[in-house]
């Protein structure tokens, strides 16, 4: 008597307590022989991309390379790969939907570097706007009166 073999129900207390198992981030970090933390100074000198109309995520990439080796090459932790910075790093440089976006990607989903960048270029470039500008490009007709060089 007293033994309840169906699955545990649960009480009303249960049910609305607040569940803080969460799934683990899409990045799969790789094992570092030397430990480091990224400065909240390089943090903040972050450029930022939010996925609004007229960001570029190739211009995004660029200025985050920038920021690198410009700043980390001072402050990079000897034997750290560079890479392993990047992958820390680059989650902070995004807002508002593309950090929504990262947050919803697969978990162990990105395992490197170059990996996270196909995927962002992925979403935020993605072919069709290739083809878009592509189209455009080979549209482009010399205007009547229009010289060589202003055309």
């Amino acid at each position: 008597m007293g033994e309840h073999n169906g699955p545990h129900e649960r009480t009303l207390r249960e049910m609305v307590a607040p569940d803080f198992t969460y799934e683990s981030l899409c990045i799969q970090y790789p094992e570092e022989d030397v430990p480091f933390v990224l400065k909240t100074g390089l943090i903040h000198l972050l450029p930022k991309f939010h996925d609004r109309a007229g960001e570029d995520p190739h211009k995004h990439l660029k200025e985050f390379h920038i920021v690198f080796h410009i700043v980390c090459s001072t402050m990079r932790p000897p034997n750290v790969p560079e890479d392993h910075i990047y992958l820390k790093a680059f989650p902070f440089s995004l807002e508002d939907l593309a950090k929504d976006w990262l947050y919803y990607l697969a978990p162990g989903s990105i395992t490197g570097w170059d990996d996270l960048k196909r995927v962002f270029l992925e979403k935020f470039f993605p072919a069709s706007r290739t083809t878009a500008i592509q189209k455009d490009i080979s549209g482009i007709r010399q205007l009547m009166g229009a010289s060589l060089y202003e055309y």
